[in-house]
């Protein structure tokens, strides 16, 4: 191996698998082996077993659809008003001056802390969770996507001008379409903490979801399903993060140029 010398698919492939195999080998060692107490961490044997009775006895299938309706709901929400306000700031100095120190500010609030008003506000049903993951996923987006139009190359902009574009072409023509794989990315990454802010979200007055069931397997001590229920977390957002790997080469295959 080299510095910044590519891998093949298949290399890629197989040693992405290869740590997996690597990982759920160490802990088999480590609780089978009897070198960690099942009660502090099961074991991988009993916690698949666990998870097949949790998809196929108690509705497991059924809170996980009650989570990705959550993140996608959330994040959806938030990508719809934060790309074009992002790209608005970019392109335009005074409209950032106006809204920048404000998402600045915000982006800094944990997005746990919201948690108290917004069950005030909204209650603890599905709104409380959305605005939860919203809030958490809005503020990092304006600003990321923001920077990324900004910085686009000043030539490209320049070259537009003297072949007689207008100042929204200049923003439909030139500024989004050189930004718009950078952003793709960073929606991919936000994509990724939402995650995070929707466990959150369960912890508290829900009564479905992977964050329910996580919490009441710690009040039977059941670490067997935690860990599943990590594990499944771990699973969708590798497959959705796959996804939008494809999908980004896909529609921007310009950009590996």
């Amino acid at each position: 191996m080299k510095p910044l010398r590519e891998v093949s698919p298949g290399q890629r492939t197989a040693l992405g698998i290869l740590f997996f195999v690597l990982f759920f080998a160490v802990w088999g060692v480590a609780t089978l082996g009897g070198f960690v107490p099942k009660t502090f961490l099961a074991d991988p044997i009993m916690m698949f077993k666990s998870g097949w009775v949790l998809l196929t006895e108690q509705g497991f299938a059924k809170d996980i659809g009650y989570t990705i309706w959550r993140v996608l709901g959330g994040f959806i929400l938030a990508a719809l008003i934060a790309v074009p306000l992002g790209v608005l700031m970019g392109a335009y100095k005074g409209i950032e001056a106006f809204f920048e120190p404000f998402v600045s500010f915000a982006r800094y609030l944990p997005a746990s802390a919201f948690i108290p008003l917004l069950i005030l506000w909204a209650g603890i049903g599905e709104a409380q969770k959305l605005w939860l993951i919203f809030i958490g996923s809005f503020f990092q987006l304006v600003l990321m996507i923001a920077m990324q139009v900004g910085g686009t190359r000043r030539d490209l902009v320049e070259a537009a001008y003297t072949l007689g574009a207008s100042d929204f072409g200049i923003v439909k023509r030139v500024l989004i379409p050189a930004a718009a794989p950078q952003i793709a990315e960073t929606l991919r990454l936000v994509l990724g903490w939402a995650w995070t802010y929707v466990i959150v979200a369960e912890l508290i007055g829900a009564s479905e979801g992977i964050g329910h069931m996580i919490t009441d397997s710690q009040a039977l001590l059941a670490t067997d399903q935690i860990i599943f229920g990590i594990i499944t977390i771990g699973v969708i957002g590798l497959v959705s993060d796959v996804a939008f790997k494809r999908a980004n080469r896909a529609m921007f295959r310009w950009a590996a140029l």
